[in-house]
Parts: structure tokens; C-alpha cells; sequence
């Protein structure tokens, strides 16, 4: 059969961040590095079961949406032996870097660990299902054609069923009601500056401008193989609970950790700092074309691209403080300082009085304090673009002309509205576990089903939690509560928080 126009859809399905990425071979010596990578956790077989399930509940055609991060080129740490390309040494380390060559044989080494998943992608498309993908900030080596066009054919699409797939490289508008993005553009660590240009030369051969937070996934967390890259709450502890981790794990398994983390956390400031500075590869003849051609696959219009661009946040990667705030250089450097000024201190006084060496620990115990007092007052990355997502999303839905908007990126499942405009967030289906053995699952795996209203309506939405097997509307335990902090009157009106009642049930 003929593919259906884009334009049009009656059901849409929605889910994002499921971070596919290649499998790690356990280590009999160190079986829990990178545990939340290994086969056994893999969700193809349970994907499969949800495609049935959607094909149950929808009956009829469905525009299916991967709404970025579907792939995490990031967490792909081998290299090719022998290489067709060179490699540099850093590279060997902490995996290859997105030039087009080697972003194809990352998504091959992805595909061919994933036969199973896209064997049932590729059987839903031929059943006359559409297929978007939008791209996120961890699969942004999508940009690539030759990348592309391996995922299709992975599919095993005919000339007909191809025409059924579509990359978008911002956004994309569905069925004229709900706008559709990842969410990365909001998030001043995450985002891509320029999703319509983001190619840079540094060298011989073009590659992708990775964002600030994607080069410390590659050249940071790649080399901390005890910690969940997808769950918040592996990096976010008390002091009480790092020492613990370290003495059960970390001391027994990577000693050197600090040394490493340092060191790697160092490399991603100074490669970030100068990939954020290099100007973007850009044919000045044919920007214009360029943004019709993004609108056009997106089923949107060349003012709502730009306006969505607009509305991106600031890249942080101009604050050189901010990266390194993030990296947790700042605290290294405070430390630093305050025992050089501590032992300084007291040198300096001893030249004039003869003073105990032991008064260079309490000076350091003593600003210890406002070093600590800082630490705890730095915000969570994940609060601040929700916050920030809060603030633009009145003028984003304005933007592409819709009064639903669907994102990801957060990791944190929600159904809100927020001054008329419905809001959800599809959470995500990626490895993201509580502890270092990955028995306790972080995140729920939802998705959001629009689909026409039984009165004749406009499309109605619900945020639904898989359970393996079926599915049921989502309830927040507890219910999300507001982000933005409380503002004087009429300095924003329209700005309030309430739970989205949808088709009768409390989403």
C-alpha cells in the first residue's frame, strides 16, 4: 500500500531515550563494570511485545516517534582491529569520535547487538506503520547520510517502505497538533548549538560538534565503568554514601578512581572549550534551502524552525566555570586551594613565631566549611532544564502553532499542563538502574498514545506505563509538583502548574 501523507495521523506513538548501544562482554575479574551494558539486560525481546501491544490498541495505521536517543553512540568504547581509519590515542581509551566514517561503524556494531529490535521495527513499517525518528543529543551522529541510511537497511525496507521513515534534526509536528523534540535544546550542557549546521573541521575531516555533556559521557563516564550514566542518583550521593560505594566497590575495583576522574575530566573541559569555539560548517548559498528542507520533513513551517531555534537556551560552553562547576573541577579546585592557602598561612606565620605544623589542618577543617556549604548549593543539572522548559514552553507551543507538546531528555516521566498547554514527558526505556547490580530499575518505561477523540474531537493524549504485557494509564506517585518558583503577581501570567485530566483518567 501507499504510504499515508505525514501531515496526517489519527494514532501516534511517542517514546524516547531507550540509549540502544553496543553489549559489553562481562569481565571475570571485574563482573559489575558497566553491568547496565551487558546482554542479559538488553529490552529487545520486551520491545517486540510492545509493538504487538501497540498494534493491539490502535488498530489501524500508526506514525510510531523515537524521540531522540533511540541510539547512544556515546557508550561505544571499542574500536575497529585492524582500523580503515586513523585513531588517536584518546580514542582507543574512551571510544571514536563522530567523524562519519566512525560513527558508521559504531551504528553497525549497535545493529548487529540489536538484530532482534529492529527485525520487529522493520516488520512493524512493512505492516504500512510510519516511522520518525528525532534526533537527540546522543544519537546527534544521526546527522550523518551514510548513518542513516545503515539504520534503513538494518529495517530491511522496500523502496515503498522506506518512504515511511523520516529523520528530523529539531522537531517534528504531528498531525498539526502536537509539537515533538527531544528536549536537549533546553538544556544549556546537552544541547546542539546549531542543529541545522552542526559540523565542524578541526582537522582533515569534518566532524559533529558534540555538546559539552556528551564529550564528558565519551571521555569522562566511559572510564568510570561503576557508574550509571542514566541514573541521576549514581553521581548525586551524600558524603556518607560515596564512602560507602567507594570501600564496597570502587577500592576493590578501580582504586585510582579520583586519578582518572581527574584527569579525564580535565581532557573533556579543555576538549569542550575548544570544540564550542570552532565555527560551524555552513554553505551561505544555500542556508534557506537548508531550513525549508528541516521544515518540510518536520510537517513544519520555516518561521517555526527558526523561532524553535531561537528559543534553544544559551550554550553553557561559553562559561568556561559553568563546564567546570559540572565536572566537579570547581570543588577539586577549591580543595586545592584552600590547603595552599592553609600550609601558606601558617609558613607565613611561622617566619615570625614558631607555630605547630598541626595549624595548617585546622585552618584547612575551617574552610573546609564554606568549600562543603558551596557543593551542596549547586543545583541539579535535570531541575534546571525542567525549570527552563517551564519558562519557554508557552512561547514554544506558540511557536509550532499546537497546544501539546511532547519531550524526553530528563529521564522523568510526566503529564502536566502548564498554562493551557499540555505537556508530557515520555520518560525512559534506557539501563538506568539504582545500584552497581542493576536489580533495582530507575525510571518507568513510558510512552504517550494520542489518538483521535471517541466524540469527534480534537486528539486526545495519555501517558501510558508498558508493563509487559499491556498497558496502563500513567499516575505520578506523588503527583509532579511545580518547578518554578513562586513569582509576584502579574509578572507572568498564564504561568501555573496543574495535574491533565485526558479521556477521563487522571494522567
Amino acid at each position: 500500500t501507499l504510504p499515508e501523507p505525514f501531515e496526517r495521523a489519527d494514532h501516534t506513538i511517542v517514546l524516547s531515550d531507550v540509549h540502544l548501544c553496543d553489549a559489553e562482554e562481562p569481565d571475570p575479574a571485574r563482573p559489575l563494570w558497566k553491568r547496565f551494558k551487558q546482554r542479559d539486560l538488553f529490552i529487545d525481546a520486551t520491545f517486540g511485545r510492545f509493538l504487538d501491544h501497540v498494534r493491539e490498541i490502535a488498530q489501524g495505521p500508526v506514525e510510531l516517534i523515537f524521540n531522540g536517543d533511540l541510539f547512544d553512540f556515546d557508550a561505544v568504547t571499542v574500536v575497529p582491529d585492524p582500523a580503515p581509519f586513523p585513531i588517536s590515542q584518546l580514542e582507543r581509551l574512551r571510544g571514536l569520535a563522530p567523524e562519519e566514517a566512525k560513527s558508521g561503524w559504531k551504528i553497525r556494531r549497535i545493529l548487529g547487538d540489536h538484530a532482534a529490535w529492529f527485525a520487529a521495527v522493520g516488520d512493524f513499517v512493512r505492516g504500512g506503520n510510519r516511522l520518525v525518528f528525532t534526533i537527540g543529543n546522543h544519537d546527534l551522529e544521526l546527522h550523518w547520510p551514510s548513518v542513516q541510511e545503515a539504520v534503513i537497511e538494518a529495517l530491511e525496507l522496500g523502496p515503498t517502505d522506506r518512504e515511511r521513515v523520516r529523520f528530523c534534526e529539531l522537531h517534528y509536528v504531528s498531525n498539526g497538533d502536537t509539537l515533538v523534540q527531544h528536549g536537549n535544546q533546553f538544556d544549556a550542557y546537552c544541547l546542539c548549538a546549531d542543529p541545522l549546521h552542526p559540523l565542524v573541521k578541526p582537522g582533515e575531516r569534518p566532524r559533529l560538534r558534540k555538546p559539552f555533556g556528551d564529550l564528558a559521557g565519551r571521555l569522562m563516564l566511559n572510564g568510570m565503568g561503576l557508574f550509571n550514566p542514566y541514573a541521576e542518583e549514581s553521581f548525586i550521593r551524600s558524603a556518607r554514601e560515596y564512602l560507602v560505594f567507594f570501600y564496597r566497590y570502587i577500592l576493590r575495583i578501580q582504586p585510582l578512581l579520583l586519578l582518572t576522574w581527574f584527569w579525564s575530566a580535565t581532557a573533556t573541559l579543555v576538549l569542550s572549550l575548544r570544540e564550542g569555539f570552532l565555527p560551524a560548517i555552513i554553505d551561505p548559498l544555500a542556508l534557506e534551502e537548508r531550513v525549508q528542507d528541516v521544515s518540510r520533513r518536520a510537517n513544519s513551517s520555516p518561521a517555526a524552525t527558526r523561532s524553535l531555534l531561537a528559543l534553544s537556551v544559551h550554550p553553557a560552553i561559553y562559561s568556561p566555570w559553568k563546564v567546570a562547576r559540572e565536572l566537579w573541577l570547581d570543588r577539586a579546585l577549591l580543595l586545592i586551594a584552600a590547603a595552599f592557602l592553609s600550609f601558606q598561612g601558617v609558613s607565613t606565620v611561622n617566619v615570625f613565631v614558631r607555630t605547630s605544623p598541626l595549624w595548617a589542618i585546622l585552618a584547612f577543617v575551617i574552610l573546609l566549611g564554606p568549600v562543603v556549604f558551596y557543593a551542596r548549593g549547586v543545583n541539579s543539572d535535570v531541575t534546571n532544564t525542567e525549570r527552563g522548559i517551564q519558562l519557554r514552553l508557552k512561547s514554544v507551543a506558540r511557536a509550532a502553532g499546537v497546544e501539546r507538546v511532547i519531550l524526553g531528555h530528563t529521564h522523568r516521566e510526566r503529564h502536566t499542563g502548564l498554562g493551557g498547554i499540555e505537556l508530557i514527558n515520555t520518560g525512559t526505556w534506557s539501563p538506568a538502574y539504582h545500584d552497581v547490580e542493576c536489580t533495582r530499575p530507575s525510571g518507568r518505561k513510558c510512552f504517550a498514545w494520542i489518538r483521535p477523540d471517541a466524540g469527534g474531537g480534537p486528539r486526545v493524549a495519555e501517558l501510558r506505563l508498558w508493563q509487559d504485557p499491556g498497558s496502563t494509564v500513567f499516575r505520578p506517585d506523588p503527583p509532579p509538583r511545580p518547578l518554578l518558583p513562586r513569582l509576584r503577581k502579574g509578572t507572568t501570567p498564564g504561568m501555573t502548574v496543574e495535574e491533565f485530566s485526558v479521556g477521563g483518567d487522571e494522567a
